[in-house]
Order: C-alpha cells, then structure tokens, then sequence
C-alpha cells in the first residue's frame, strides 16, 4: 500500500468494474453495458479524488446540457451522421 510504486488505483477500478458486471448480470466482455459504464465513469461521475470532477472535466472536456447523458447521446448522434456523408 506504501511506496512509490503500487497499483492501488486499477485495484480499485477491477473491484468497481466486477461489482458492476456481477450487479448487472453480465457474463462475456462483449456487451454495451460495458461500453456505457465507461463513458459514465469518465464523462458523468464526479470523482472525489478529482474535486468532485469528472475525469473528462479533470482534463478539460465539458459537456454543456442539463441532462448529460442526452447530450453525449446528441453529440455521438452528430457525429455519425456527419461521418456518413
């Protein structure tokens, strides 16, 4: 737990990620569930760690709205249909 070098951080990540995968019935690495928790862990979670930041606000990215989450979904949206053009 001391010491310059320990990985107490992905330690913590694999136990939150298991307690999700159990909790939600996920079996196989393969499924949106995953998908989705990652972008709510980065994007929508306050950390305390971080100031009560999100990693993606931590690092500059802002998401404007007052419903994130359809605001990601809104942005993905755009994003795709101008790459289909």
């Amino acid at each position: 737990m001391k010491g310059e070098h320990n990985n107490n951080k992905m330690e913590r990540i694999t136990e939150r990620f298991e307690t999700e995968r159990r909790s939600c019935g996920v079996s196989t690495v393969d499924t949106p569930i995953l998908k989705s928790y990652q972008i709510f862990h980065n994007y929508l979670r306050p950390h305390e760690g971080l100031n009560d930041r999100t990693p993606a606000e931590a690092c500059g990215i802002q998401i404007q709205g007052e419903n994130k989450w359809v605001t990601l979904i809104q942005n993905a949206s755009r994003m795709k249909s101008q790459s289909d053009l």
